[in-house]
């Protein structure tokens, strides 16, 4: 066991929230080490890049902003000090130029997050940051030293200050578990528990969907939900029919009302446009037209381009009897219900809603009950679609935590 009195800020955690934060201390002079338990840093940031890494959003600022719904107000002011321009500037600035697609997500030239990283790493490393590995934090010793297990043993360390940057619960083979819930809460830091956002929720499919068309992508579909608040929106894209359920971008951009409902009623319940490009009539009229010796199946794609899963999804709901009702079927392509029970394991969500309330911390981000401890990332109680709201959002929250660091040092008075 051995204990070290660093000189240094601690910065535990090296996602992008715990990064930046170190990137934004070095910067001014500080000395900086980054704790890590995995074996290399922002393990997760990697996995989100696999499909193209989506650092932010090019829509209009006011409206960026709203994508954070209730927790907006607690973030406004680091969207601002660091808002999608800014972080647009900052990538370019490591070499690698980022472009917006036709969606309005931005991307960096080539898509992926290995380069951006290791460009990144080298510029903290050039600043002096030192990383340590393979260091899992286990909360504080009975002397409030910082407890790590590390390869050689136990340790014990006081920094200057301390940044905990440990991320949510999701994707937790990558570092994201959730452990430090219990040691928070120890100190009476209200933390909001941790659940899943931005993930696939659970529908009671029958054996034959399951079978016949699971992993298939329902694309272009409206979907259309009214929330607790009794607001309806809709939105087109696509999603993906699973064993379990429902998932994809446009399932994630509901998840947050679409949990709040299921906690509220035990379910919720969304429907679909299958036709979004037709209007109600031209539907009905398409249905009631005659069709003679085709079946009903034959006739709904010739007709309306309906087939594959979309007319599994209207067996489902319909039964055998489908075209038995020419109004009601009309209806249901217009507005398929779907009904869903529960969101997925925690483990599998892409993104973590719930953590420590910003009740619990000061203008800088600082524990209150804590001083000298700050927050960062997906710790903290708030959440985002994806779409680079996510990443955005942590950045911004690092930054401000290591200027919020920066400030209240200057306050300690010089030994």
């Amino acid at each position: 066991m051995t204990e070290h009195a660093e000189r240094s800020i601690a910065i535990i955690g090296g996602g992008p929230a715990g990064l930046m934060a170190a990137e934004t201390l070095a910067r001014s002079g500080h000395a900086v080490v980054v704790y890590e338990a995995k074996p290399s840093v922002a393990r997760k940031f990697l996995r989100a890049g696999i499909g193209g890494l989506n650092i932010t959003h090019d829509e209009a600022y006011a409206v960026f902003c709203t994508r954070y719904g209730a927790q907006q107000a607690s973030l406004q002011a680091m969207l601002d000090r660091f808002p999608p321009a800014a972080l647009r500037v900052w990538v370019e600035a490591l070499g690698i130029a980022t472009f917006a697609g036709s969606s309005g997500k931005v991307f960096p030239e080539g898509m992926k997050a290995a380069p951006l990283l290791r460009a990144w790493v080298q510029r903290l490393r050039a600043l002096g940051v030192r990383f340590q590995l393979r260091h899992r934090w286990l909360g504080w010793d009975e002397n409030e030293a910082l407890l790590f297990d590390t390869p050689a043993g136990s340790i014990h360390v006081r920094p200057r200050a301390t940044v905990l940057a440990l991320g949510g619960g999701s994707w937790p083979q990558l570092g994201s578990d959730g452990a430090w819930v219990p040691w928070l809460r120890e100190k009476a830091i209200a933390v909001a528990p941790l659940q899943s956002a931005n993930c696939g929720f659970d529908a009671a499919w029958s054996e034959h969907l399951r079978e016949r068309h699971a992993g298939a992508n329902l694309k272009s579909v409206v979907l259309r939900f009214t929330d607790l608040r009794g607001h309806t929106s809709e939105r087109r894209g696509e999603l993906i029919i699973s064993q379990y359920g429902v998932e994809g971008s446009l399932i994630y951009a509901y998840s947050r009302r679409l949990r709040e409902a299921i906690e509220a009623n035990g379910s919720a319940t969304f429907t679909l446009d299958l036709a979004p490009d037709r209007t109600e009539e031209q539907v009905s009229m398409a249905v009631r037209h005659a069709r003679g010796a085709r079946s009903l199946a034959s006739h709904l794609k010739g007709r309306l381009n309906i087939s594959g899963v979309k007319m599994a999804l209207l067996w489902e709901t319909l039964g055998k009897d489908a075209g038995a009702d020419p109004g009601r079927l009309a209806r249901r392509i217009k507005a398929l219900p779907i009904t869903v029970t529960a969101t997925r394991p925690l483990a599998e969500a892409i993104s973590t809603a719930g953590g420590v309330r910003f009740s619990e911390v000061d203008e800088r981000l600082m524990l209150k009950v804590l001083p000298g401890v700050f927050l960062a990332g997906e710790m903290l109680d708030w959440e985002a679609p994806t779409g680079g709201y996510l990443l955005t959002a942590c950045l911004a929250q690092g930054v401000w935590a290591g200027e919020g660091v920066r400030a209240w040092l200057d306050l300690i008075p010089k030994a």
